[in-house]
């Protein structure tokens, strides 16, 4: 579940419902690929100040549900999120490289839209789930931590 972010001056709850299609939309995500990218996306987690609350991969692409602070825009989500993937991905799983062609991991463009606090997390998840034939959940974490 997502928490307000208590700083010094502000208190904020910025989620983001993001969406990478692979490079030329191949079929990359399999098991491997899936538990590397879980992985990173944790490690990543621990550096920056984003939280995944979802992640979910449909075979050709990755929906990722984050909750950020209002000191990283939406721009730099998403390059922080796409580079990083990208390389440890390719690093840790030298048979995706081969798919691509030795290319880039990521296609140029994404989707980004807001989500509330109130209400509209739940309605993402379905939403989420619902597109195209085939939804694998990766991650989840919508759990209060104490301390």
């Amino acid at each position: 579940m997502s928490e307000y972010i208590h700083k010094s001056h502000n208190v904020t709850v910025l989620m983001y419902h993001l969406v990478f299609p692979a490079k030329y939309r191949r079929v990359v995500f399999d098991d491997a690929v899936d538990d590397e990218l879980r992985e990173v996306c944790m490690d990543i987690e621990k550096r920056y100040e984003l939280k995944f609350l979802e992640i979910g991969t449909d075979k050709n692409h990755v929906h990722f549900l984050v909750q950020s602070v209002p000191t990283y825009s939406v721009k730099k989500v998403v390059q922080m999120i796409k580079s990083l993937t990208a390389r440890e991905i390719f690093r840790r799983c030298p048979h995706v490289k081969k798919k691509l062609w030795g290319g880039e991991f990521w296609s140029d463009g994404y989707f980004a839209s807001t989500v509330g606090k109130h209400g509209n997390e739940e309605m993402i998840g379905k939403y989420v789930k619902g597109q195209g034939g085939y939804y694998k959940k990766l991650h989840s974490d919508y759990q209060l931590e104490l301390f």
